[in-house]
């Protein structure tokens, strides 16, 4: 593919927590690794299912319970099923490639002496060799509430080859960390369908990983067999820190909950030639351009009123990335009541005001972006052309969404009979 690396580990890292510092504490919520772990009474049907089988684990470093023991260690010994493969999806399987769009090849984990497949590489849909002796595929992997992310569809991938082969998945629960109430932006027009988002669903689509492949597994008539271990006291008002889990950073650039609460309108800076903070510690909260004068672009920020957020004008320097080792004008982000907040109103009046104090000096970025090579990176993430058109042509913020309520409405009776939690 055109601009990628490959990105092959050396020493695969231990993934064992120091005891020290495991919690004795039990947290609100418990995640369905942690419910797998101990043998939870409330996944009898799962474990039935799992029962002797060999079993492939499609993980990340971000898979760990809530004492911080990794999937892998926690379920390669027991004695009830055998581990055989390891899958990981986009930055690999411990998160090693720092930055979007880099490939990584598979390999022979010698701690472990298993085979470790990539699927974000030469395939992104498993080869059915690579499945082969497999009697269930196990995934725990974790969502950060947004549709861009890729976990989702990578996991969608799979399904369709264990449906074609017959082989169960079993999928362990996790919660979304930006609540399982909120609904926000357009879902897409098929014609633009990618990996950053397959199949129709708002940007912030306010649905759990389990929720989300078992309304897939539906609606887009993937038939595959679909078990869902379904998580402990998890309630569709928290946020992250509410369910005393650890986080898990699932991302390279995804380092905090504040992080995930501004991304699923941030995100949509990847398609212009703004920085959207990588190669910084703070990204997606922070994002400007050389060319921005930060007070003048918080002053017209601050005009549109949006609630739950106020912006910092400051100055930045990405290390890599867009405007590496470039001084660049902006703000930072500072999310002030969550509840109010919506980023995707922040991010396309961000756009707005962008495009009307700097005109052509804002630019949209060029493909290729995630395996599209000919649509805008911009109109796959908004997931069609119209947003694009229309800032382009000037518009206002509120015109430009004008019409997201109705499919925000539309997505929350078509989510409903999916949902597995109060």
């Amino acid at each position: 593919m055109v601009g990628r690396i490959f990105f092959k580990p050396t020493a695969p890292p231990s993934c064992k927590a120091p005891s020290h510092h495991m919690s004795s504490s039990t947290p609100p919520v418990l995640t369905g690794l942690d419910l797998l772990a101990t043998s939870d009474p409330s996944l009898e049907g799962v474990l039935r299912l799992l029962a002797g089988r060999t079993v492939g684990l499609l993980v990340n470093q971000a898979s760990f319970d809530h004492r911080l023991r990794h999937a892998i260690d926690t379920l390669i010994g027991r004695p009830d099923f055998r581990v055989a493969a390891v899958f990981g999806p986009q930055h690999g399987l411990w998160g090693t490639t720092q930055d979007n769009m880099i490939e990584w090849e598979g390999y022979l984990d010698t701690r472990l002496g298993l085979p470790v497949y990539s699927l974000y590489g030469e395939h992104r849909k498993p080869p059915a060799a690579w499945l082969e002796g497999l009697q269930a595929m196990v995934i725990d992997l974790v969502d950060v509430g947004a549709r861009y992310y890729t976990f989702v569809w990578t996991c969608t991938y799979v399904m369709e080859r264990c449906a074609e082969l017959g082989i169960p998945v079993v999928l362990l629960d996790r919660p979304n960390p930006v609540n399982g109430v909120d609904i926000e932006g357009p879902s897409i027009d098929r014609s633009y369908a990618s990996f950053v988002g397959r199949f129709p669903i708002p940007m912030r689509h306010g649905m759990t990983m389990g929720e989300m492949l078992t309304m897939f597994n539906q609606t887009e008539n993937i038939g595959c067999e679909l078990h869902i271990a379904r998580m402990q006291g998890w309630q569709r008002h928290m946020f992250f820190e509410e369910t005393g889990q650890p986080w898990p950073m699932p991302s390279p650039n995804m380092p905090t909950v504040d992080t995930a609460v501004v991304y699923p309108g941030q995100c949509l800076v990847e398609g212009t030639k703004i920085s959207e903070g990588r190669g910084t510690t703070r990204p997606f909260e922070l994002v400007g351009a050389p060319f921005i004068d930060p007070w003048e672009l918080a002053r017209a920020l601050d005009d549109e009123r949006l609630e739950g957020v106020c912006f910092r004008p400051l100055l930045f320097e990405p290390t890599f990335q867009k405007h590496a080792r470039e001084a660049c004008g902006g703000v930072f982000i500072a999310v002030t009541d969550r509840a109010r907040f919506r980023s995707v109103h922040l991010t396309v009046a961000l756009f707005c005001a962008i495009r009307r104090l700097y005109g052509d000096a804002f630019e949209w970025k060029a493909p290729p972006y995630e395996y599209e090579t000919v649509k805008l990176p911009i109109d796959i993430l908004f997931g069609s052309d119209a947003p694009r058109l229309a800032i382009d042509g000037g518009a206002e913020a509120r015109d430009v969404m004008q019409s997201w309520g109705e499919v925000e409405r539309a997505f929350a009776a078509l989510r409903r009979p999916f949902l597995l939690y109060p």
